[in-house]
């Protein structure tokens, strides 16, 4: 064989330029790390013995407005997957177009919302659409980090489980052909859970060609032996290996993936180290023996394995995703995972059973451990400066008037992409009282006030509040946050965010609306902070409201975390980074402050609060991540 040949699943066991390989990988994602840490956090999962990079591709960050592309700085995948080589690491790239990862609508771009009809995950042709031109711009910038090019890059995964969603049989080809047509050759794989690797998506009782000047072509089994026997094949190229994802040996999963497909080789494409949390609930831990025992089991039986994840960190900002079935539950801030470098990118106890673990499947000497990073827990600051919400309304963009409530994503701004994050203002006059009921339209938590007087709070489970008799029009505002998008299963199909419907006050619609986007994006981050509008006096600080303190830094900045535990819920801003949102009901208890975002002298830090302020935000060397629970003593689907 050439030694040009990339990575190949001809026979039982992958090869990569003809030698036999085996995939040692471990997942960690660019963008939940800050890019000053990008080197630091792959030389340690190099110090652990592993040889592969896998990453997602965030879609929703890179086109975060319709046509508007974005692969710079931290989004510089390029340079990720550039540097990933430079340390000596091949790279799976998992470019979606959709990818779950408890990432906001599963990494889709809210804007696709803005079609009433949008099928999201099918060949509804406005999604293929959006698809195609996000799929011209993608592999441009990462063909040049092909194999056959060069580069690192030796295996693709088209979408991510869709076996659990399959909807539609013309989907998977069509992102099969998406890559291919672009040029891309290298291997291709899809993954799935147990449940879901029964789907035959790629094939559907039909075998698939794939011809450069006709693109897919799809024939009935009988006519394609006939076609064979007459040897007219042209670029045949027939369905794409399957992986398993997985966290305990169980239902024979790993044998049901070798029935499925004989003499390839076998793959665990997300082997789940730890596990996500979500908010309201424990943090969820998984102890190293239990996980080292399965890895080892799986290393034994000659599989390959990618650890999901290597390093989970964090989901800073917004962009959180949630689960749903049948309960509404937003993901955490922090990603931690349980994994085996932690959040801050420390070494756990699974890193050192592992690097043990593989070092056995390594022919040479591991690299030496990196020294751990330095941190500190600096003197507590207190907010000396304040703006309410309603003062700060001035900042926001032009608001929209409509009769009816408009939901985020329809919101005509950014440029006409609508508001994907954070909340939206809704305000109306009434003149009376009564039983203000959202008729289950507030997605997702709504704080509502009277003449800006706190009166309730409507979410998924509460659906009225009373509203205080009084003469004369009063306005009625709504204050909606979108508290993350589903990221899997069948409710990703309904994550419109906002009022998505009418609200009625004694059973009649509310009309007249004015709605101010709040998105909290940097620019009006700047235009707020230097305003020169923050007020001083601190008998009664208003909520919600943005509160303003400063803290100094002597020396280089280090890594700490902001704690917050007299605080109610909102999101915290240091130097314009958004590092995401707390909520005193836990689990999680901190905020992740990374070094390189502070700056030696004096630093901003704005907190929005919607509830409950103290003043004081306090910092600590270690986090707090709250109660714990076993993630390998609940039933699976417990989980769900």
């Amino acid at each position: 064989m050439s030694s040009l040949e990339g990575l190949r699943a001809n026979s039982s066991q992958f090869t990569l330029r003809g030698e036999p390989f085996r995939i040692l990988g471990g997942s960690i994602h660019y963008f939940r790390v800050p890019r000053p840490y990008w080197k630091d956090r792959l030389l340690k999962m190099k110090a652990c013995g592993l040889n592969t990079l896998a990453t997602y591709v965030p879609w929703n960050l890179h086109e975060p407005e319709r046509g508007a592309f974005n692969f710079q700085d931290q989004l510089d995948l390029r340079a990720y997957i550039s540097l990933a080589a430079e340390i000596g690491f091949w790279v799976i790239l998992r470019p979606g177009p959709y990818i779950c990862a408890e990432w906001d609508l599963g990494g889709l771009p809210s804007w696709l919302l803005q079609d009433k009809d949008m099928q999201l995950r099918t060949t509804y042709p406005g999604f293929v659409n959006a698809v195609n031109l996000y799929f011209d711009k993608l592999v441009s910038v990462v063909k040049p980090l092909m194999f056959e090019n060069g580069g690192p890059i030796i295996a693709l995964q088209i979408e991510n489980e869709y076996g659990s969603y399959a909807k539609d049989d013309e989907y998977m080809p069509f992102l099969k052909n998406c890559l291919q047509s672009r040029g891309v050759s290298e291997l291709l794989l899809t993954s799935d859970n147990w449940e879901g690797l029964g789907y035959r998506g790629m094939e559907g009782g039909n075998y698939i060609i794939y011809d450069r000047t006709c693109g897919i072509l799809r024939f009935p089994i009988s006519y394609m032996l006939l076609l064979m026997s007459l040897k007219i094949f042209v670029n045949l190229i027939l369905s794409v290996l399957k992986t398993i994802n997985l966290q305990r040996l169980s239902f024979g999963a790993i044998q049901h993936l070798a029935c499925l497909q004989p003499q390839k080789p076998l793959m665990v494409m997300e082997y789940w180290s730890g596990w996500f949390d979500v908010w309201g609930e424990l943090h969820h831990v998984f102890h190293a023996e239990d996980m080292l025992g399965v890895v080892s089991e799986i290393l034994a039986r000659g599989v390959s394995i990618n650890l999901y994840m290597f390093h989970g960190g964090t989901n800073f900002g917004f962009m959180n995703g949630a689960m749903d079935f049948g309960i509404y539950k937003p993901v955490t801030t922090s990603y931690d995972y349980d994994a085996p470098l932690s959040e801050a990118g420390d070494y756990t106890t699974k890193f050192e059973a592992l690097r043990d673990l593989f070092s056995r499947y390594n022919s040479e000497a591991l690299p030496e451990v990196p020294s751990p990073l330095e941190r500190t827990a600096y003197e507590p600051v207190f907010t000396q400066q304040y703006l309410s919400l309603w003062d700060s309304l001035q900042f926001t963009e032009k608001p929209c008037r409509s009769e009816s409530p408009i939901n985020m994503e329809n919101l005509p701004v950014n440029n006409n992409s609508g508001q994907s994050y954070g909340y939206t203002l809704y305000e109306t006059t009434i003149s009376s009282g009564g039983a203000l009921n959202s008729v289950n339209n507030i997605r997702d938590r709504a704080l509502v006030f009277l003449d800006r007087q706190y009166v309730g709070c409507l979410d998924h489970r509460t659906h009225e509040v009373a509203l205080p008799d009084a003469k004369g029009e009063r306005t009625l505002a709504v204050l909606v946050e979108n508290c993350g998008r589903v990221n899997y299963g069948k409710a990703l199909d309904n994550q419109r965010k906002g009022i998505v419907g009418d609200i009625e006050l004694n059973h009649t619609p509310l009309r007249g609306f004015t709605m101010f986007c709040l998105d909290l994006k940097p620019c009006f981050l700047k235009r707020l902070s230097t305003s020169g509008q923050w007020k001083t006096d601190y008998k009664s600080p208003p909520v919600p409201g943005f509160f303003q303190a400063k803290l100094v830094v002597d020396g280089l900045p280090k890594d700490t975390f902001i704690k917050l535990p007299d605080w109610g819920k909102g999101v915290v801003f240091v130097n314009g980074q958004n590092l995401g949102r707390y909520w005193l009901i836990g689990p999680q208890q901190f905020l992740y402050l990374p070094g390189p975002w502070l700056r030696t002298g004096e630093n901003q830090i704005i907190v929005f609060e919607e509830e409950k302020v103290d003043g004081k935000i306090l910092f600590s060397e270690t986090p707090d991540c709250g109660k714990t629970i076993d993630v390998y003593k609940l039933p699976f689907c417990s989980l769900l």
